[in-house]
């Protein structure tokens, strides 16, 4: 089948993090893949060999263009039409697809609420015809499950059965720390601006055992300073083909979107997610109904739920807390717990291909 995805970039690397991500899976499982993205710059931040100033390329078995070209083209034929996170497709091209038997799919934000498992798949009738459909990423098997590559449980597994400085050093040219300190706790911090990072300086500065804070960016944030037995590593920006070792060098996570959450869950280590903030805090919502699912103990979504409130006098209250035995192994064992079961399910691309493929028997 030949796919469309189109990506509008709203904010930060998520939307196109996720666009990218999901149409190499497509291309991986033999299909014709073209992503319109309008703002390449950004996609090239997390693919080095994109010229973003190219009128168009083909990277890993997907053809990549500037979003404006798409009002001079025309839909694949028989083809399948991905509308990104409600982008709204471009009017001539939009208009061009009643006409050339597409499937048009409305892919939505991955979220753990309820109601998503009732609306996934469901149609969205269209004034010109096209059969339209709600397609929701999730944590269940009523949803499309989230983005895996198949081999990767057996990559992390092996990654994993190497030395840890190692790894971060090929990888960054960066090393955690003394290889003899094998008692430090190493620590990833992928976060936005306002995360409350005055509390997590304090917390980890006064705890017992030494931590290595790895900060994506040659400056990290001011606040942040080596105190104690914490030592502030800044680290360079990775690929995204190379985010997942990154995430395998470390003990805890602190991730910020949608595609990083879902590659820390992969990751099967304790997480801390800073969710995307909305509007009237509706956001929050949504991140109750992941703790939800997640079943982390107490003392772990009580720090999650104070990195997203912005609460530093609570994250210095919380972490240490969460840290602490058997506070710890039980979360790193949660962690492992749920990473396996999620992957026990399909995939989103595989899920996605999937149900293309029976709209199509069924029309």
């Amino acid at each position: 089948m030949s796919f469309e995805l189109f990506c509008r970039v709203v904010d930060n690397f998520g939307d196109a993090g996720v666009c990218w991500r999901l149409a190499r899976r497509l291309a991986a499982l033999g299909q014709s893949v073209r992503l319109w993205i309008d703002r390449p710059e950004v996609l090239a931040r997390l693919l080095p060999a994109l010229d973003a100033r190219a009128a168009e390329q083909t990277l890993e078995g997907v053809r990549i263009s500037p979003w404006d070209q798409a009002e001079h083209a025309l839909p694949p034929r028989g083809g399948v039409v991905i509308e990104a996170f409600a982008c709204v497709l471009p009017p001539a091209y939009e208009a061009a697809m009643a006409g050339r038997d597409c499937l048009w799919i409305n892919l939505e934000y991955l979220s753990a609420e309820p109601w998503v498992e009732g609306c996934h798949g469901l149609p969205s009738p269209q004034a010109n015809g096209v059969p339209k459909f709600f397609f929701f990423p999730g944590f269940t098997s009523a949803t499309g499950g989230l983005l895996r590559e198949p081999d990767l449980p057996a990559r992390r597994k092996a990654a994993q059965a190497q030395d840890r400085d190692e790894r971060l050093r090929a990888l960054t040219g960066r090393s955690a720390g003394p290889a003899a300190d094998d008692d430090a706790l190493t620590v990833l911090l992928f976060c936005y601006s306002d995360a409350p990072l005055t509390g997590l300086q304090a917390a980890l500065a006064g705890l017992e055992r030494p931590v290595r804070l790895l900060v994506p960016g040659d400056r990290p944030p001011a606040v942040l300073h080596d105190q104690g037995g914490l030592r502030i590593v800044p680290i360079p920006f990775v690929p995204q083909t190379r985010f997942d070792e990154l995430l395998w060098c470390c003990d805890l996570i602190f991730v910020r979107g949608e595609d990083s959450l879902v590659r820390a869950l992969w990751a099967g280590v304790p997480l801390v997610w800073q969710i995307y903030r909305q509007a009237e805090d509706a956001h929050l919502n949504k991140l109750e109904a992941w703790l939800g699912r997640a079943r982390w103990p107490g003392p772990a979504a009580e720090l999650i739920r104070a990195w997203n409130l912005l609460d530093d006098a609570a994250v210095a209250r919380t972490l240490p807390a969460a840290l602490a035995a058997p506070i710890w192994s039980d979360w790193c064992a949660r962690s492992r717990a749920w990473s396996a079961e999620l992957a026990d399910r399909s995939d989103l691309g595989q899920d996605l291909l999937d149900f293309c493929m029976r709209q199509r028997q069924t029309r």
